[in-house]
């Protein structure tokens, strides 16, 4: 398996910036992507080789899980993983029609609180990887910036 370096993390968190202010909808592929790419720069920094492989047929979800092994404090980001798959299901199940005619209209206005919902939480996941980055101990006692602002306020 050969792979592609991920587009640098300030990249990703400029993007995932710029999806939160705009105000319309985001593509819930790209935001399922920009989660991945995240995921991919942790997993990286462990020394590790990013899988192909998928959980629960999300490759976010292996990712995690690879990321997570042997370290218990990046468990704190699984539900926010989970909460982007579940955003992610949301908006295709939408788009697909699987809906009822009745539900399609109120759905298509959830759509949009649907999506801005999934790049909050893409965001929350950049949020908590980038922080991690910097301070290992991040997530040791939830997903607290204890760290981060501790380290901001004695400088």
């Amino acid at each position: 398996m050969t792979t592609v370096a991920p587009r640098p993390l300030s990249e990703i968190g400029q993007r995932l910036q710029a999806l939160v202010a705009a105000a319309a909808p985001a593509d819930a592929p790209e935001l399922l992507a920009l989660g991945e790419d995240v995921l991919r720069h942790w997993v990286l920094a462990k020394g590790k080789e990013p899988t192909d492989g998928e959980r629960e047929g999300f490759r976010l979800l292996a990712l995690h899980r690879q990321g997570a092994d042997g370290d218990p404090s990046f468990n704190a980001c699984r539900e926010t993983c989970r909460e982007l798959a579940y955003y992610y299901n949301l908006l295709q199940a939408t788009d697909d029609g699987e809906w009822e005619e009745s539900e399609q209209n109120a759905n298509k206005q959830d759509g949009a609180q649907q999506s801005r919902m999934m790049a909050l939480v893409a965001n929350h996941l950049y949020l908590f990887i980038s922080g991690k980055m910097e301070t290992d101990a991040l997530g040791e006692f939830c997903c607290s910036s204890r760290p981060l602002r501790t380290k901001v306020d004695a400088a």
